[in-house]
């Protein structure tokens, strides 16, 4: 029972439920990001310098693969060591065009925070004015 119990009082605190939201929330997010990527950025950078897809590229290191062999060819011939460079290059700028994405959404978050930063105090607050006016009348 005793576990029971701490793990009802583990489930409801607040760190993990907050947790679980944002879990929730990332998941969604990514898929946000990831629209914008695939539906946004790549048909633009598609249309301007073709579709940036280097997966089929490799070096032979050892063996004997004929030019022209596709990737998944040439990793099928037996004595061949492929060094398949091309996947992590495609990845890398992958992730360098969501980091930029990511990036650009926090900014303008942060610009819209910066927006609705509350002005800057007009004064002492009623409480504080009015103990600065006892405070005031005891000293006379």
């Amino acid at each position: 029972m005793g576990m029971i119990k701490e793990f009802k009082e583990f489930a409801v605190k607040g760190n993990a439920i907050d947790l679980a939201v944002g879990v929730i929330i990332g998941g969604a997010f990514g898929k946000i990001v990831s629209s914008i990527i695939d539906d946004l950025i790549m048909p633009v950078v598609g249309a301007l310098i073709g579709k940036p897809d280097f997966s089929s590229l490799y070096w032979v290191l050892k063996g004997d693969v004929p030019g022209g062999t596709k990737l998944e060819e040439a990793r099928k011939i037996a004595d061949a060591s492929i060094f398949a460079y091309g996947n992590f290059i495609t990845v890398a700028i992958n992730f360098l065009l969501l980091a930029l994405v990511v990036f650009w959404m926090v900014r303008a978050i942060n610009k819209m925070k910066k927006a609705e930063a509350p002005a800057a105090d007009a004064g002492p607050s009623s409480t504080d004015q009015l103990l600065m006016e006892i405070r005031d009348s005891l000293k006379k």
